[in-house]
């Protein structure tokens, strides 16, 4: 009797094991009074993926996740490249022995001086040649002061007054040269 109790135990024990790792088969019941609702399925219940539309999502993600790590790779080249296999291996085109000849430091600083030197000579140069663009500043304890406007400057001759002190002294020219 106990023998058969404990072997009828063992067979539910089993049948249990068996509902939990085949979920797919499902549960029936023979009792009209047994029912159950299922709450994935009803009508009201939210809206969820089918597979396809989960596996198009994590396409979408892992293409996305390609996408930042190639930015990121992108935007910081310092970080240089790691990787973990052995039969992967590059060459290095700059150093090789046979690389064209680079400058050296001091010859790139040298040159990177001689051009901002002539790029100011150039701009100082277009400054004198097109004196209608004017002058901007940006610092205001800039200032500069218009000695030809001032009170203090010395009084400048009228035109009518300039045009007649040039006739009076073309005419002493002209005496000048009959009187000699």
């Amino acid at each position: 009797d106990e023998r058969a109790e404990i072997l009828a135990e063992a067979s539910a024990l089993k049948k249990l094991a068996t509902d939990y790792m085949h979920p797919e088969v499902g549960v029936t019941a023979t009792d009209g009074a047994a029912f159950g609702r299922n709450y994935f399925n009803r009508a009201s219940a939210p809206e969820t993926e089918d597979t396809d539309e989960a596996e198009e999502r994590a396409l979408v993600l892992a293409e996305a996740a390609a996408l930042k790590k190639s930015a990121v790779d992108y935007m910081h080249p310092e970080v240089g490249v790691t990787t973990t296999d052995a039969t992967v291996f590059g060459r290095n085109y700059f150093n090789r022995p046979s690389a064209p000849e680079t400058e050296d430091d001091e010859d790139a600083e040298e040159r990177a001086r001689v051009l901002a030197e002539a790029a100011a000579l150039k701009k100082s140069a277009m400054d004198y040649m097109h004196p209608e663009v004017g002058v901007t500043s940006a610092d205001g304890a800039c200032f500069g002061r218009n000695y030809f406007n001032r009170p203090s400057a010395p009084e400048t001759e009228e035109d009518e007054f300039a045009d007649e002190r040039a006739e009076i002294l073309a005419e002493a020219s002209a005496l000048k040269k009959l009187a000699t």
